[in-house]
């Protein structure tokens, strides 16, 4: 059975994702990024993320067995992630010096990276990193949800998950599993 990539993506689509930018060094040594919305936390011990990207970018070519940062941007960075979508900006995005690669300025969050493995994922490349510093921030995350650019809105339910393991202000499960 052959799907239908537009079908196929606007299925993908119906899953929020926050937007990062995946930045590492060029051949030539200077700051490179790529708008990503396919990351993900993969594992606490070793801490390990994962980032996916197209085999067209040229961040692809760059970013295997190198070390590089993945930005986690702010709502206020719109223009950063259309600027590393292939759309620049003016002004371009501020860069500062990160623990192993270039990163973005603004950012909700930045995960620093050094390479751990790499696999093929079809038309794209799975890249994953294992963590080495992180710095967090307070602003809230820039969303992407059916082909579009969204921020967060107030939840409107009235129930908290203080019932769950997971529930963050009760201290999240233990990373180990209790015998």
């Amino acid at each position: 059975m052959t799907l239908d990539q537009r079908e196929l993506r606007n299925g993908f689509g119906r899953f929020a994702t926050g937007v990062t930018v995946v930045t590492c060094r060029n051949d030539d040594g200077d700051p490179h990024g790529a708008t990503v919305n396919a990351f993900t936390a993969v594992s606490l011990e070793p801490a390990l993320c994962q980032v996916t990207l197209t085999r067209r970018s040229k961040a692809c070519g760059y970013l295997p067995g190198k070390p590089f940062a993945v930005n986690v941007l702010a709502a206020g960075q719109l223009d950063a992630a259309w600027h590393f979508a292939g759309k620049p900006q003016e002004p371009a995005p501020g860069w500062a010096v990160g623990p192993t690669a270039p990163v973005l300025e603004g950012n909700a969050a930045t995960i620093s990276c050094r390479p751990w493995r790499t696999y093929d994922g079809g038309d794209h490349l799975i890249v994953l990193g294992e963590v080495v510093a992180l710095d967090v921030t307070d602003a809230e995350p820039l969303l992407f949800y059916a082909g579009g650019f969204r921020e967060l809105g107030p939840l409107t339910a009235g129930r908290h998950w203080a019932a769950s393991l997971d529930c963050p202000d009760l201290g999240w499960f233990p990373a180990a599993w209790a015998a």
